[in-house]
């Protein structure tokens, strides 16, 4: 069972096919979504940008992306639920159009054919939304929250182009992952999860601190560098403006059970491939953010154990954060092509 690990330093630019690859198109996006335009000012390099330290510019600024570029009439989120960055949560989707297209003589699937499981879909709905829009994908998601499957739900009552797109499941187990959720007779070609990457609550609080003083620091530093120097790189300065910027600044907001659990990140997706092993045949390939590099190695040791028989770890470009999913498959090579043959061939 090969794995391939990312190196520790490395830097990735973000997917080919990500809309978000070249940047943002302020004008575009102010065009698509007014309520942005109070929010957007020009850096000192005279480019446009947002204050990403901001939870309303951040928002804003995902509500413009998600209706210019995925065919929305409507998104939002209710203050203090999960926000994530829609450019990076976009790459995860296209690397796992890949993934699946390596068992299928390298053609992405597409279609009403293919379903994935979302599990903490949350109020957000990010993951269908892009999924449908850019492949044709139907998803499953689940969540042990009400108020974000209520939320969930008017997205797609509110947006035409999600119809048929999204069935909402409550995990009505909090300590269960696919408990629960998938039937007997069902078949998933790939779940998806965004884990809880805390143990605690304070611990993700102190985590959110470092980081929004950090990208204070940074955006202070880039305006002394710029202020300073005669024909500065206006490229490094328009940074925040950059896509990449939003994967490396807080997630803002975030619901306990969306930020941490009992023995954090590792704990969780220890338990998912705990219990991916009964429903093994169900579902081509099991797949999981992973945030911390200290996560791999045990992480690595129960797909092992458990018996998978594929395990592939996705790095993925998020300016100056490191970031991977890891996705492992009880199906050989064989069974793989027999699964694409059965479920996404005419």
């Amino acid at each position: 069972m090969k794995k391939t690990v990312p190196p520790v330093a490395q830097k990735a630019a973000l997917h080919p096919r990500n809309r978000h690859r070249g940047g943002y198109d302020f004008a575009a996006l102010v065009a698509a979504c007014p309520p942005l335009a109070p929010f957007v000012r020009p850096t000192p390099a005279g480019t446009p940008s947002v204050d990403f330290a901001s939870p309303a510019a951040v928002t804003q600024l995902n509500r413009a992306l998600l209706l210019h570029h995925y065919g929305l009439r409507h998104w939002d989120i209710p203050a203090g639920f999960l926000c994530p960055p829609v450019p990076g949560r976009a790459d995860y989707l296209h690397h796992l159009a890949d993934l699946l297209a390596s068992g299928n003589g390298g053609r992405i699937p597409r279609g009403r054919r293919v379903m994935l499981l979302d599990i903490g879909v949350g109020a957000n709905c990010i993951y269908p939304i892009i999924g449908h829009h850019e492949y044709g994908w139907r998803f499953t998601g689940t969540d042990i929250s009400p108020p974000s499957l209520r939320w969930a739900q008017q997205i797609v009552d509110m947006n035409p182009s999600l119809a048929g797109a999204l069935r909402l499941r409550r995990q009505r187990q909090p300590a269960a992952i696919f408990d629960g959720i998938i039937g007997a007779a069902e078949r998933f070609d790939a779940t998806l999860c965004n884990p809880p990457f805390h143990a605690s609550a304070q611990e993700a609080l102190d985590s959110t601190r470092r980081k929004q003083v950090n990208l204070a620091r940074a955006t202070r530093h880039r305006r002394e560098r710029t202020a300073g120097a005669e024909g500065h790189d206006e490229t490094q300065y328009s940074l925040p403006s950059a896509p990449q910027a939003v994967a490396a600044a807080p997630n803002f907001g975030g619901r306990h059970n969306e930020l941490w659990c009992p023995g954090g990140e590792l704990a969780f997706v220890r338990h998912t491939v705990a219990e991916s092993i009964a429903c093994a045949r169900q579902c081509l390939w099991f797949t999981t953010l992973v945030s911390k590099n200290t996560t791999l190695a045990p992480l690595y040791r129960a797909i092992e154990q458990a018996g998978a028989r594929a395990v592939r770890t996705v790095p993925m470009g998020q300016g100056q954060k490191i970031s991977r999913f890891v996705a492992w498959s009880f199906f050989d090579a064989a069974g793989q092509a027999d699964w694409a043959a059965r479920r996404w061939r005419d």
